[in-house]
């Protein structure tokens, strides 16, 4: 079923998507963003495709690419993968040409602008699977194939129940919404729920009906799109070049054409966990869940369904007269006499004595300020302050990126319940009630937060 299938993987969400999720956003795209101390957003795509079986991968990047490229091309080579010889990801960078000045204007203009690419005569797909690189979810692919080949269709969206979703996104949606029949065909695409808009009128309905060809009206019902399609390759190129050659966005232009023009749409319900990070809360809620033992969450511990990325040669994390409890903690982090409960701590973090870390994701570090434990950690030049967090500092409901160098009795908890707030000049922002310190920043010893 798989062999006539190429997946192509945005690595970069909207630009609204971008801001929503900023400052993560501010150094990496948003499928480099890290998530559960050892991977990256991306990664569980990518392992969806390796789990379903699909072979040729390729993933189109652009913003703040520097960073996913080089994991995507060091994780996912083919001799890396153990067991799973013979998957190829190949790294499309946004680019310039002759014909083409300019960069990716949107996903459908991404990849108009790399269909010769698509169209090789070594490519012998016939179908291909169009999925955001930035989602959290297990999927088999496979079954979502299975009906897009048994219903004949052009086109088959993969959708959710709108109700997953708003409670997380206060009703927003960055794909779209659609109206389904009985056999699942897709109706009607819009930007809003049906909540906010008055309901179809039989007119509607008919409108809908008669361009697709349709014989008789029938009762519908709403899902949320989750902005994963599968698409006939003859039926891509025609939407991208010949119907609507100037549209650069599949969710708001290409999708909701072809529902229009009357091509044969259909409608995958899935129901598993799924978490599109929209937002900073989206993607906290999405990094606390990692740490509790339930069914809700994203299950990162599925043998069935092995999450992939870049293996790591770290040594094991030292954790030295620490209490730790329902946290997460990633490869070679010391920890000395902490305290640390309902975390992620990621790679190489080093949290000093008497420090306290609550409901706090920590991303961690790229490198280490010492060669060995009993070493003196040695600060930036200027600063004094090593890389990882100091003593007597606490840490509540926070996200510290990358590298920071967070000094001695720091107290980072947002203690006046501040919603919004730009404090980036001093190296943090706070985005729903959420403090986030940014990647590299120099948090002085003493700071209150």
């Amino acid at each position: 079923m798989v062999q006539s299938v190429a997946a192509i993987v945005f690595g970069d969400g909207s630009k609204e998507s971008s801001k929503r999720l900023y400052p993560l956003t501010k150094r990496r795209s948003e499928g480099a963003i890290p998530i559960a101390a050892n991977y990256r957003l991306i990664d569980a795509v990518i392992s969806n495709c390796i789990n379903s079986n699909i072979s040729k991968i390729y993933a189109l990047t652009q913003f703040n690419s520097t960073s996913l490229n080089s994991h995507l091309s060091r994780a996912y080579s083919g001799a890396g993968l153990v067991g799973k010889q013979g998957f190829d990801v190949e790294v499309i960078a946004a680019y310039q040409s002759r014909e083409d000045q300019g960069w990716f204007q949107g996903t459908a203009d991404a990849v108009r602008r790399c269909l010769w690419v698509l169209e090789d005569d070594h490519n012998s797909a016939l179908e291909f699977i169009l999925l955001p690189g930035h989602h959290l979810y297990k999927m088999d692919y496979q079954k979502l194939l299975a009906t897009h080949r048994n219903s004949n269709a052009d086109i088959t969206l993969a959708v959710a129940p709108p109700a997953h979703h708003t409670k997380r996104n206060n009703g927003h949606s960055s794909f779209g919404y659609v109206a389904v029949n009985s056999e699942n065909e897709v109706l009607e695409f819009r930007e809003t729920q049906e909540s906010e808009k008055p309901n179809p009128t039989a007119e509607h309905i008919q409108e809908a009906e008669n361009s697709r060809k349709s014989k008789k009206a029938i009762s519908m019902s709403n899902y949320r799109s989750m902005g994963i399609y599968v698409i006939k390759k003859d039926a891509m190129v025609k939407l991208l070049r010949e119907y609507f050659p100037m549209a650069n966005d599949l969710a708001t232009e290409i999708i909701p054409g072809a529902v229009k023009i009357g091509m044969q749409v259909q409608s995958y319900i899935f129901g598993g966990y799924w978490e599109d990070m929209s937002n900073i809360e989206a993607f906290y809620k999405a990094s606390m869940e990692t740490t509790k033992n339930s069914a809700s969450g994203y299950n990162f511990y599925d043998r069935e369904s092995t999450l992939y990325t870049l293996p790591k040669c770290l040594p094991p994390s030292l954790i030295m007269d620490a209490i730790i409890t329902d946290s997460v903690i990633g490869g070679g982090c010391i920890l000395n006499s902490c305290n640390i409960k309902g975390s992620v701590i990621g790679t190489r973090t080093r949290i000093g004595d008497r420090t306290v870390i609550e409901d706090s994701v920590l991303m961690g570090a790229d490198i280490y300020q010492q060669t060995t434990y009993g070493d003196q950690c040695i600060g930036e030049e200027g600063t004094g302050i090593p890389i990882g967090i100091g003593e007597n500092s606490y840490i509540r409901k926070a996200i510290i990126d990358k590298n920071v160098r967070i000094g001695k009795n720091i107290r980072i908890t947002n203690k006046d319940n501040v919603q919004e707030g730009n404090r980036e000049a001093l190296g943090y922002i706070i985005s729903g009630g959420i403090v986030i310190v940014l990647k590299n920043a120099v948090i002085p010893d003493g700071s209150i937060l």
